[in-house]
């Protein structure tokens, strides 16, 4: 199993590669349901972090993916392939 400070590592580069190179897709990541403790003493423990790792990478594979098709849409529709 992963550490706390492993988990982070992974979290901050997916982040950076979001911020970097999908700027518009920044804006969603407050906005995930993980990020807003339900508890008034939220526990950071790496269960959590893994959550919400996991949560940050679907949200960025599944926004890169969509944004890959429509690339391949519009190329399609010009007659590039």
């Amino acid at each position: 199993m992963e550490t706390e400070q492993e988990i982070n590592a992974k979290i901050m580069k997916v982040t950076m590669v979001i911020h970097e190179n999908y700027p518009e897709l920044s804006k969603y990541l407050n906005e995930m349901p993980i990020t807003v403790p339900v508890d008034s003493n939220p526990e950071v423990n790496v269960k959590n972090l893994q959550k919400y790792y996991d949560t940050l990478l679907t949200l960025f594979r599944n926004y890169v993916a969509e944004h890959q098709l429509k690339y391949v849409n519009q190329h399609n529709d010009q007659g590039h392939l």
